[in-house]
C-alpha cells in the first residue's frame, strides 16, 4: 500500500502550498531568501512528502489536505447540539444578544392587510386571475426585502461577535 506522502502531486497542489508559503512570508513568518528557497522547492516537488517538508515548520494553513481524522474523534462533537445551533437553540450566538426571540426592534409591519388590499384593488380593476398573480408577486417582493434585511442584520452580528473584527 502507498503511503500517503508517497503520492504524487499536481499543479494545483502546488499553487495552493505556493500561496500559502505567499501567505506566511506576508505574516512576517519567512524572509525574502527562505520564500525563494521553498518556492523553487515546491514548483520541482513531486509528492506529497516533497510539499510537506517546504512547510513542516509553519503553522497551518499550509495548503496542503487536513490529515484524515479517525472515526473516534468524532465521537467527540456533541452531535445533539447540531438542530439547535444551526436553528437558533440554545447555545447559538445570537442567542447572547437577544434572550427573547419575540421582541423586535422597530415598528411591527402586517403584511396580511397589504396582501388583502391589493387583492381587492386589482380584483375590482382588472379580474381575479390578475389579482392573484398581483398578489403572489408582492408577497414574493415583500419576501425578498424582508430576507435580505435578514441577512444584513446577521452578517452585522456575526462581524460584532467576531474577535479582532
Amino acid at each position: 500500500m502507498t503511503r500517503p506522502d508517497d503520492i504524487r502531486v499536481g499543479d494545483a497542489e502546488r499553487d495552493a502550498v505556493m500561496v500559502a508559503l505567499h501567505d506566511h512570508f506576508a505574516a512576517g513568518r519567512l524572509d525574502r531568501g527562505e520564500l525563494d528557497e521553498r518556492l523553487d522547492a515546491a514548483l520541482s516537488a513531486r509528492t506529497h512528502g516533497d510539499l510537506r517538508t517546504l512547510v513542516r515548520d509553519l503553522p497551518a494553513p499550509t495548503g496542503l489536505p487536513e490529515p484524515e481524522r479517525p472515526a473516534a474523534a468524532f465521537a467527540e462533537v456533541p452531535w445533539d447540539l447540531g438542530p439547535a445551533l444551526m436553528f437558533g437553540g440554545p447555545g447559538h450566538p445570537m442567542r447572547r444578544h437577544h434572550r427573547h426571540m419575540a421582541h423586535r426592534h422597530g415598528p411591527h409591519f402586517k403584511v396580511f392587510p397589504l396582501l388583502i388590499a391589493v387583492f381587492f384593488v386589482v380584483t375590482f380593476s382588472v379580474g381575479v386571475g390578475t389579482a392573484a398573480l398581483a398578489v403572489l408577486h408582492v408577497a414574493l417582493v415583500i419576501w425578498l426585502v424582508r430576507a435580505a434585511m435578514l441577512l444584513t442584520g446577521a452578517r452585522r452580528a456575526r462581524r460584532h461577535l467576531t474577535p479582532g473584527a
